[in-house]
């Protein structure tokens, strides 16, 4: 499916959002990624077989 060399990750990999974007819509809060994941602001996926993936923000702690 990736014409990229290297390819980028597969969907189901753990570092699937390395992958290329190819297309951005920021004033939606999604993109299209190289490997079919749509990932979204909230960093929230939702990957090419229908799965969802929670968002998950790194937790800030109190100053």
């Amino acid at each position: 499916m990736c014409p990229h060399d290297p390819a980028c990750p597969d969907a189901e990999a753990p570092d699937r959002e390395a992958a290329r974007t190819l297309a951005c819509h920021p004033e939606q809060g999604w993109s299209l990624l190289c490997n079919g994941v749509v990932l979204f602001d909230d960093t929230g996926e939702l990957l090419p077989s229908g799965t969802v993936i929670a968002p998950h923000r790194p937790v800030v702690g109190a100053a």
